[in-house]
């Protein structure tokens, strides 16, 4: 189907654009979301963990990871190895997690109007799909 990913990259930029305006109010970025989200449905994690989940490599979650300590949003705990930094939401993470959470499903609501529920699902149960050919195919790590 060509045209797809222009498409898709079209939507993906100002679904970006509109996370990152809808945070702002938070110092958050929808990078910045994605570690605090990960933390909140996985419980405390690794920076490995997470950058697994993400595709990234591990110093960019780092960063991420830094700048979400010097909010107060997130802290690190003893892991099993000294080694290993384990990381976990804050207090003040969790009410931003909430507030974050409201927002996001408020903007989903109003981008799906008019979208029937049968092709709601559909797409999104394709999306994975797609992101997993993509990564079969040799989809590399990112920053």
């Amino acid at each position: 189907m060509e045209g797809f990913f222009q498409r898709y990259l079209s939507l993906y930029r100002s679904l970006i654009t509109s996370l990152n305006e809808l945070m702002r109010t938070y110092e958050l970025s929808y990078s910045l979301w994605q570690v605090i989200f990960y933390i909140k449905r996985n419980g405390p994690s690794t920076l490995v963990d997470i950058a697994n989940h993400y595709n990234v490599e591990k110093p960019t979650i780092t960063r991420r990871v830094h700048r979400l300590e010097d909010l107060q949003m997130v802290k690190q705990i003893p892991g099993m190895d000294r080694r290993e930094k384990v990381i976990q939401l804050t207090e003040l993470g969790e009410e931003i997690y909430k507030a974050c959470r409201k927002k996001i499903t408020d903007l989903e609501n109003s981008v799906m109007v008019g979208i029937a529920n049968e092709e709601q699902m559909i797409t999104f149960q394709t999306l994975p799909k797609i992101q997993d050919n993509i990564m079969r195919s040799g989809g590399s790590k990112s920053e």
